[in-house]
């Protein structure tokens, strides 16, 4: 009887491999996509850094914002859409790109009339974003190039591990007073150059918005902020400015990034990385 269950197991083993490798192989089979559409700002970003040009049918006008998109230099020639379910529907794209939150009607709208979408949402860390960079590379045609990317991203990383002495403390503060989430792509960068999450010492496990007096009695070593919070323009970035905030963590103890390369995962990403260690380099010691 033992024998003959270990057979069983080993004959449901082989019929489990070989129907992954009828899977995958069926995924191989499908056809590049030639016209290519994308809905949202983030997936802008990994279809310019992944596809051929000539696969982008279209993408969102938020692409050629240069404030928030990484590749705004790169899409001068290329046609925008106005990221309606109408406007994709009179494309007749192939394949189109959305993001996961506020896209429900038009991804069910788009999926009823035939088209084929492939939803990706904000990464819920590093492992997810390589997972995303995989599957879209592979289904565009070029799994080279997303292995290209993580190859980037990945050494990155390694150049910056371990380069914050003494697990100082750090607060991502963004407008408005949001602070991040500790899991997040961003946290665990920061946790892996060597970094203490301040967000705990503030009750704030899951991210939300911090009291700026909770920021000051009981400060970070240090704050990552937007590049453009040194300019008060709005309600949102007052706070940056307040002088109590400007006592408890001065200049000199502020990091800053654009806002552009942390806002989406993915061509970004090494970027923002790099650029953070050598900024932690400068100012952590």
């Amino acid at each position: 009887m033992m024998l003959h269950r270990h057979a069983g197991c080993h004959a449901a083993l082989v019929l489990l491999a070989c129907l992954a490798a009828f899977i995958a192989g069926a995924a191989q089979a499908q056809p590049r996509p030639s016209r290519v559409a994308s809905l949202n700002l983030c997936t802008d970003q990994l279809l310019l850094a992944l596809a051929d040009r000539g696969q982008i049918l279209s993408l969102s006008r938020l692409a050629q914002d240069d404030s928030i998109s990484f590749l705004a230099h790169q899409v001068a020639g290329l046609p925008m859409n106005d990221g309606s379910a109408e406007t994709i529907l009179f494309e007749r794209p192939d394949l189109v790109l959305t993001g996961t939150y506020g896209q429900q009607e038009q991804i069910a709208l788009l999926r009823r009339q035939g088209l084929e979408v492939l939803p990706l949402g904000p990464w819920a860390g590093l492992e997810d974003g390589r997972g995303q960079i995989r599957a879209l590379a592979r289904r565009l045609g070029h799994p080279d190039r997303g292995e290209a990317l993580i190859t980037r991203i990945d050494a990155a990383l390694e150049r910056g591990r371990g380069i914050v002495p003494d697990r100082r403390s750090i607060l991502v503060y963004e407008r408005g007073g949001w602070v991040l989430a500790p899991h997040s792509p961003l946290s665990e960068i920061l946790v892996h150059m060597g970094f203490r999450l301040h967000q705990e010492a503030l009750g704030l496990d899951q991210g939300g918005v911090a009291r700026l007096e909770s920021i000051v009695t009981v400060p970070p070593d240090f704050m990552l902020v937007d590049a453009a919070s040194s300019r008060a323009v709005d309600s949102g970035t007052a706070l940056f400015a307040h002088p109590a905030l400007a006592e408890a963590v001065p200049p000199e103890r502020r990091l800053a990034l654009p806002r552009r390369l942390t806002i989406c995962g993915g061509p970004s990403t090494p970027v923002a990385i790099n650029m953070l260690s050598n900024t932690v380099r400068a100012k952590v010691r």
